[in-house]
Parts: C-alpha cells; structure tokens; sequence
C-alpha cells in the first residue's frame, strides 16, 4: 500500500484514544467511533469504556445501544474495543448495581445477535494500536482487491445472431 490510512474519529467522541502510527483527523460517523478515510460505509470500531458497557446494559441505553450494534452489522469489519477488562466485571468493579453475570451474559449475546466481536483491552495506548492496525490490514486488503479489479480484463461482449 503506497499510503497510510487516515484514521476516522467520530466528533461526538467525548475521549478519543491518541493513535502513534497513523494519522487521525475528525469527522461524523454514520456508526462506531472510529474508522478510516475513504472506509466509513465499510469498517467501523465501537468502543466503551466498562462504566460506558454497563450502562448500555440495561434501560434505554440498552435499546439505543443495541441500534447502534445493528447498525454495525453492515459493515465488513466491525468491533466492539472494550478499554477495560472481563475481570473488571467479574469482580464488579463499577459502579452500579447491575450483576456482572448479566453484563457478560448481554456481551455474548451482543456478540451473537449482532455478528460484531467484542475485544477487551485494559490499556488505552493498546487499544488505539489495535484500532491502527485493524485500519491498517483492513483499508490494504481493500486496495488490494479494488488493484485486482482494475488489473483484471474485461471479458468483451459481442451480439449472437442466434
């Protein structure tokens, strides 16, 4: 891939993770929080924070959260980025009164209803490495596929008289 991708952050992203490698610019997703320039119909990365998870857990936010994850399904790469990890939950390290089973039972079925996987990564600076290689890989099998397409020939039609 002769260039980089420019990584995609949602406006309304009120903490965005600080990427290293690629470079980011702002602008207003259809879905998810991040993606790349010129990728935005195609790769989208949700991510929430635990205290954001649990709270998209139960009540409207669920149903609103749940929106968003179907609207995911349409892409040909999507995430759900946990900063946070499983033990976190496990050990009901948030605030609220929501059992930790319910929120890692709601994770798998998410999970399974919506076809978008779910990554835990504790550390930030992680997470946004992964957010830049997942652009990465994804926006050069892209370029690689639309070379293949414009190198390949067109097969030429002619009339049958049959």
């Amino acid at each position: 891939m002769s260039t980089q991708p420019v990584i995609v952050v949602d406006s309304r992203e009120q903490d965005p993770l600080a990427f290293r490698t690629l470079p980011s610019v702002p602008g207003t997703l259809t879905s998810g929080d991040y993606s790349f320039r010129g990728g935005e119909e195609l790769f989208a990365i949700e991510r929430k924070s635990i205290a954001d998870l649990v709270a998209c857990c139960a009540g409207s936010n669920r149903e609103r959260f749940e929106r968003e994850l179907h609207r995911l399904r349409g892409y040909r790469f999507a995430r759900l980025l946990i900063v946070g990890s499983e033990l976190e939950i496990e050990q009901h390290r948030y605030r609220s009164a929501l059992p930790p089973k319910s929120v890692l039972h709601s994770v798998r079925a998410f999970e399974a209803r919506y076809n978008v996987a779910t990554v835990f990564e504790p550390c930030p600076e992680r997470a946004a490495a992964l957010v830049e290689r997942w652009a990465y890989w994804f926006a050069r099998e892209c370029l690689k596929s639309a070379e293949a397409i414009s190198s390949s020939s067109t097969p030429s039609f002619s009339p049958s008289n049959n």
